[in-house]
């Protein structure tokens, strides 16, 4: 996860408007595909139209999860809720996993048991009017991810990058049928929906469980804070550096040598200070700074002490 210099307020802002902004597409999109479907029976729209249907569903858990994960800390969550986001795209990878299972058993029986598609006029039509509108959702969710880089806006990108893919699957499926007479080519297009679909589902999975799992910041971000931290000679070195990111925040934790003359007001003031620079390039921090005296520190820090540098 690439940190970004908004605040949570600001991530907030940006993530509110464009999971509505999906919500609104997925409604859309799920209306056209399932009227021109009925009239269709085309299996390559039907695949889209379950693509489109899981996304709806997907963009209404982001909605609420990015909400919920903005939410500041309190007594009982005193990190904050920012992992929110990341269940929320695990749940949107189950979600598409199970879409590729059906659509792919679904492809495959048409493949043994061909159907001709009707009406494939409006469904050539419906599928260019979902490439069109997934296509300006995407560029949204990308600007906005450029800025936020939310796990859970990125789960939900990645429905729509599978959607758009599976669009233009199923417009070739119908357009090579309406044109061949090959009937195999509509339950072709389902299956390639299916694979794109899966492959969508584990890159979501991947990143929600690299935050999940408390994965460190970039080697960049941390190369940074180091480097802030240690811009004031009075901080002499930094050890047991410790990042993570959670939904809209990221939390940073260290230990900062320090001249074991000086006394606890002035190292606190040197702390204090270290700690407003990082801030500063990290508006979402939550920021621990633990001084150690040069050369006098005890071990300390229970299992994990010491552990990486």
């Amino acid at each position: 996860m690439q940190t970004t210099g908004l605040t949570p307020a600001e991530t907030a802002v940006l993530t509110r408007r464009i999971t509505i902004l999906s919500v609104a597409t997925a409604s859309v999109l799920v209306t056209v595909k399932a009227v021109v479907w009925i009239a269709s029976g085309s299996v390559a729209l039907l695949a889209s139209l379950a693509d489109s249907g899981l996304d709806l569903v997907a963009s209404l858990v982001t909605f609420f999860a990015v909400r919920y994960a903005a939410a500041p800390p309190d007594a009982e969550h005193r990190f904050g809720h920012g992992k929110a986001e990341a269940f929320a795209s695990l749940l949107q990878a189950g979600l598409v996993f199970a879409s590729a299972a059906l659509i792919g058993q679904e492809a495959i029986r048409h493949f043994l048991e061909p159907s001709r598609v009707q009406q494939t006029t409006w469904a050539m039509a419906a599928m260019a009017a979902s490439i069109l509108l997934t296509f300006a959702l995407i560029s949204a969710q990308s600007r906005v991810l450029k800025q936020t880089a939310s796990v859970a806006v990125s789960g939900d990108r990645a429905h729509y990058f599978s959607d758009l893919a599976s669009n233009v699957a199923a417009l070739l499926g119908i357009g090579v049928t309406a044109a061949t007479g090959w009937l195999g080519a509509d339950a072709a297009a389902g299956l390639v929906v299916a694979a794109i679909l899966l492959a969508g589902a584990i890159q979501v999975f991947r990143e929600a469980s690299t935050q999940l799992m408390d994965r460190e910041l970039p080697d960049e971000d941390r190369a940074r804070i180091v480097a802030l931290m240690t811009s004031d000679p009075r901080v002499l070195d930094v050890h047991q550096l410790r990042t993570r990111a959670a939904g809209p925040y990221v939390h940073i934790q260290m230990h900062a040598d320090i001249d074991p003359d000086v006394s606890l007001s002035e190292a606190h003031a040197i702390v204090v200070a270290a700690e407003n620079r990082v801030l500063a390039a990290f508006p979402a921090a939550d920021i621990l700074i633990h001084p150690d005296p040069r050369g006098r520190a005890e071990p300390h820090g229970g299992a994990f002490a010491e552990t990486h540098a």
